[in-house]
């Protein structure tokens, strides 16, 4: 290998490694570090939602609202779901007996 070729790979290894140890110290301390497409990937996310934050908080708000309608309607289903598996596994008789009993 020549002393050019040398000097040209030392050149590469170098500027990779002050790439590397910039972006590490950067990361270490909580600033942005950049990707490779040249946008910023942050350690806390909490930043991100500082930007736009009535728009994360409306977002949030909904997603909450229709958890809780989703819950409720699960707990229903699984009632229901409980009934039935009730009804399709009891004796015949049984069942008979409780109808009459409501009449």
């Amino acid at each position: 290998m020549s002393n050019g070729q040398f000097f040209v790979l030392a050149i590469i290894a170098m500027s990779t490694l002050g790439w590397m140890f910039t972006s590490w110290v950067r990361a270490k301390h909580g600033y942005p570090v950049e990707n490779e497409w040249g946008g910023t990937v942050r350690k806390n996310l909490d930043e991100d939602m500082t930007d736009d934050y009535p728009r994360t908080a409306r977002t949030i708000e909904l997603l909450t609202t229709e958890n809780e309608k989703l819950t409720g309607q699960i707990a229903r289903l699984e009632e229901r779901i409980a009934v039935l598996e009730r009804i399709a596994t009891d004796p015949a008789e049984r069942i008979t007996r409780e109808i009459d009993s409501l009449r």
